[in-house]
């Protein structure tokens, strides 16, 4: 039995990967803030014969991500996969990510979920996922944090935070490189959800299942790179 926590999972991609992770006989943590939506998930993943519980997870406060590693800890005693799938956009009105008129306030907040979230909860779930033989962290991002590709509307909090977590996903890998955690980043794509007001083409499942292939990595797959499911996403 392998064992999932999922961050943001009680919808959307987040829930897609959860479910995709369940179908191959994952044992999954459904990581999320809002009790009754994560309940919600929980049952559903549930009916369709998941093997599922729920983790109260803010991903931007240190006492709900140490209460989530000591619920895993008491529940399951340890962690095969962490996918940090919880994101935030940010706030887009009054010019507020045009970079001439940005609001740092919305950087702050956009950061703190994207960039800090996923530092604050990989650091605390390390433990556990030392003690799996074959962990993975698979770290959500896109490809509008691209240096080079200049995807997308033009979102200056937002696009920046992808491209921190970009880095700070190699740098995870370049200091886990010599145990067998395997560290990754990859784009969904351009996916129908509540963040891009179920205007994109690709389903939720259509973008988890890169997600799916970086979790599921042999342990002589890659570490420290940034993936969509063409391939390589260029930084």
């Amino acid at each position: 039995m392998k064992i999932a926590l999922v961050t943001g999972a009680n919808k959307g991609i987040g829930f897609a990967i959860a479910r995709g992770l369940a179908s191959i006989g994952y044992t999954v943590a459904v990581g999320a803030r809002d009790d009754a939506r994560r309940e919600r998930a929980v049952e559903q993943l549930r009916t369709a014969g998941a093997d599922a519980f729920g983790v109260a997870l803010d991903v931007t406060s240190d006492e709900s991500v140490a209460a989530a590693a000591a619920t895993i800890e008491r529940t399951v005693g340890r962690l095969d996969t962490l996918v940090n799938n919880a994101g935030i956009g940010g706030r887009i009105d009054g010019g507020a990510q045009d970079p001439t008129t940005l609001d740092l306030d919305v950087v702050r907040t956009v950061v703190d979920t994207n960039v800090f979230g996923v530092v604050r909860v990989t650091n605390a779930m390390l433990p556990l996922l030392r003690r799996a033989p074959a962990p993975r962290i698979v770290n959500m991002s896109s490809n509008m944090g691209s240096l080079s590709l200049h995807t997308g509307p033009i979102m200056a909090a937002y696009a920046p935070s992808k491209s921190m977590l970009n880095s700070v996903t190699v740098q995870y890998a370049r200091r886990l490189a010599d145990t067998n955690i395997i560290v990754n980043a990859c784009c969904p794509g351009y996916v129908a959800t509540d963040f891009t007001g179920f205007a994109a083409p690709r389903t939720p499942e259509q973008g988890a299942a890169i997600a799916i292939r970086l979790a599921t990595l042999p342990d002589d797959g890659p570490r420290g790179g940034f993936f969509d499911d063409a391939g390589v996403v260029e930084w």
